[in-house]
Order: C-alpha cells, then sequence, then structure tokens
C-alpha cells in the first residue's frame, strides 16, 4: 500500500498539480467541454496503474478495501482536477458501483463498461426542487409501468456531472408504486440523456462558480420512454440500492475533504513564515500560531474517524457502520471549511481570489454539508441511534 501511495503521490507531484493553471485555462476558454490536459493525464494514469481504485471489482483497479482507498482518495481529494485523471470522481464511482453491484449483464454491458474504461461519464438524478429531498420519501418523480415500457416524468436538480458533454447516461430515482410502504414507494432506472423528454434546463452556480465542465444540471423529464429492461433490480428497491450506493460515496467526499484541509494548511503555514505585519511574521503571532495547532488536531481526529469508519464499511458493513458514516460526513466537511477559512483569513485578500485554490475549495465542501444528506438528518440519525443504546426511546424518537 505505501508503494501504491509513493507513486500516486508522484504522478501527482509531476504532472496533476503543474497542470492545474493548464486546467483552469481551458476550462475557461471553452466551459463545458472535456479539457485536453486531463485527457492526456487519464492515459498516462491508466497506464502507470493508477485507475478506477475506488472498485476492487475491476480488472484495472488494485482491488483496495475502503480502508486502502483512504488514503489515496484523500491525496486525490487535494486537486479539484485530479480524480477524474485516476477514473475516481464522483458521481461516477457510486454509479459505476451501483451497476457493478445491482446492473444486469447487458447493462453493465452497455454502461458500465465503458463508464470503467473513461469513455462517458454519468450523473445521478435523485434531488429535486419542489421537495424537501433531504427526506428521499418525498420525492414525487413518477416512474410508471406500460407495457415493456416505463413512462418517467419528473423535475430533477444537483445532478452533477450533467454539464459534461461526454454524460450519457442518470441513474433516476423515482415513486413507481405510491401504495406500498413508504420505503417500497422508490425505484431507480437507467435514463439516458439522449432520450426524447429529457431537457437540461439550467446548470446551477455554487457560490458563483459553475464547476465546469462537470457541472449541476436541472433536468426535467417529460413522458421519457424507456425500456422496462433499464430498470435496477426490480420495482421497489430504490431505498436498498441508495444505501448501497451513499456509504461508499458519502466516505469518498469525506477522504478528499481531509485531502483539501492538509492542502490549506500546509498554504497557510507557507504564507505566514513569508509575510511580515506590525514588526514581524505572520508566523510569530499568536492568533495565528493557535489556528495552525487547532486545524492540526481537527485534521487528525477526522481522518481517524474517516479510517475507522472504512475500516467498520469493510469488516462488518456499511450498515453496521452507519454511524460512523454518518458522524464522519457532519465532521469532515466542518474541519475542512474551518481550515480552508483560516488559511483564507491568512492570506488575506488573496485568500479570497482566484490566485489561490481556497476560495474555490471552500465554496466546494460547502456543498458538502448538503450534498449526501444535510449535516441535520446525520445529526438526528445519530441522537437516535445514541439514545436508542439506553433502551428507553424518548418523544419523538419513540416507534421509529
Amino acid at each position: 500500500m505505501k508503494e501504491l501511495q509513493q507513486r500516486l503521490q508522484s504522478f501527482m507531484d509531476a504532472h496533476v498539480y503543474p497542470n492545474e493553471r493548464q486546467f483552469e485555462e481551458e476550462t475557461a476558454r471553452e466551459p463545458w467541454k472535456p479539457t485536453r490536459i486531463v485527457e492526456e493525464l487519464k492515459v498516462k494514469a491508466r497506464g502507470e496503474g493508477l485507475w478506477n481504485l475506488f472498485l476492487p471489482g475491476d480488472p484495472d483497479s488494485a482491488g483496495l478495501s475502503n480502508l486502502e482507498y483512504a488514503p489515496l482518495c484523500e491525496i486525490m481529494g487535494r486537486s479539484h482536477m485530479a480524480p477524474e485523471v485516476f477514473n475516481c470522481s464522483a458521481p461516477d464511482t457510486g454509479n459505476m458501483e451501483v451497476l457493478a453491484r445491482y446492473g444486469t449483464p447487458e447493462q453493465k454491458e452497455k454502461w458500465l463498461k465503458p463508464l470503467l474504461a473513461g469513455e462517458i461519464r454519468s450523473c445521478f438524478a435523485m434531488t429535486e426542487p419542489d421537495v424537501a429531498s433531504s427526506d428521499a420519501t418525498n420525492i414525487a418523480a413518477s416512474i410508471v409501468r406500460e407495457g415493456d415500457e416505463y413512462i418517467i416524468n419528473g423535475r430533477k436538480w444537483w445532478s452533477s456531472g450533467a454539464g459534461d458533454p461526454r454524460c450519457k447516461i442518470a441513474i433516476f430515482m423515482g415513486k413507481s408504486d405510491s401504495a406500498a410502504a413508504a420505503r417500497k414507494q422508490q425505484s431507480m432506472i437507467l435514463v439516458p440523456l439522449d432520450t426524447r423528454g429529457v431537457k437540461i434546463v439550467r446548470m446551477l452556480k455554487v457560490f458563483g462558480y459553475d464547476h465546469a465542465p462537470h457541472g449541476h444540471a436541472e433536468i426535467h423529464f417529460e413522458n421519457v420512454r424507456v425500456p422496462a429492461t433499464n430498470m435496477l433490480v426490480g420495482e421497489g428497491r430504490g431505498f436498498e440500492i441508495a444505501q448501497g450506493r451513499l456509504g461508499p460515496g458519502r466516505i469518498h467526499h469525506c477522504m478528499r475533504c481531509i485531502g483539501v484541509a492538509e492542502r490549506a494548511l500546509e498554504a497557510m503555514c507557507e504564507r505566514v513564515q513569508t509575510r511580515v505585519a506590525f514588526g514581524k511574521a505572520l508566523a510569530e503571532q499568536g492568533t495565528i500560531r493557535a489556528g495552525i495547532a487547532e486545524s492540526r488536531m481537527e485534521i487528525e481526529q477526522a481522518r481517524l474517524l474517516t479510517l475507522k469508519a472504512a475500516h467498520m464499511m469493510d469488516t462488518v458493513g456499511n450498515k453496521a457502520a452507519r454511524a460512523e458514516i454518518a458522524m464522519i460526513k457532519v465532521v469532515a466537511p466542518n474541519v475542512a471549511l474551518r481550515v480552508l477559512d483560516r488559511a483564507m483569513q491568512a492570506h488575506g485578500g488573496a485568500g479570497v481570489s482566484q490566485d489561490t485554490f481556497l476560495a474555490s475549495a471552500w465554496a466546494m465542501v460547502r456543498t458538502l454539508r448538503l450534498a449526501d444528506g444535510p449535516d441535520e438528518v446525520h445529526i438526528e440519525s445519530i441522537a437516535k441511534w445514541e439514545l436508542a443504546k439506553s433502551g428507553k426511546p424518548t418523544g419523538s424518537l419513540a416507534g421509529k
């Protein structure tokens, strides 16, 4: 594992960090097109065996456990462009895991194979603008069987990745049986984005950033017809698939957050040793030193909790690790935001400009307090499970 980490770090040092500026320039010139530099680096990464590292079953991958993948994901998380270079970027990772675990041989051949090869991209159409999607039972989009087809209707947004012209397939979650039990009403189905009735209405900005060429789309599905064979597993299995998908997805986000926080702390330490204010280096100011120390302590705590969650996922399963996954999903983004904020403060005006990665990283990480469930939902779940240990359900938690 150490050897693989060293190879990945060497690749980042030699090819990723030096080309971040080129990536930004190419994206600025043609925002919604794949960048030449990333496509070139993907070929290099695959040639060096640094490909699909997240997926144990892929012959091109390293066959890693969640615990083994964690430090690699952290390294990739240090750069916005890095995950795609190694074909380890969301939402493709989660979608590939869904297809690998739940897809039919035909679905795998048509969609998983080109995703694993990095030839196409995908999106996940779950969140809706008209309901509180943090409670997925609220999802109102419909999936209705008619003969050998399903008819799909609904409005989705924050479908990350849909802005990329290579995005060819969406995993769509909607209601297929409103009379069933609350968590058996939903299904997931594969919807090619070139199907008639699929319309990308707009790309959403995050604190002013468009996140091109990836992007987050609002998509309308109007009387969209797809073959019944596009259904994943079967009707009413949407929640089951979502839980299988979101566990690894959440922890991947957390791993990348740790990488962002590490890079921010490094930038802060470098900056304060080269700037002088009020007659002495910023590094000699007590408040700055306290912020550095607090950042180091918080990063280490977050990393250990992330590794614990990853270890539990590997040894006792995602369901048994649900409390740890929920805890780190709250902790990691908040730690990264605090470290980024301190680093931005130490950089002064430069910290909120385009001259450092800090401002864009802050905007990216801030969204993670909402993505895959807002903090409040995870906190409520953690409290429920903790109270249940006493065997005495309390208040609104009783009977749940």
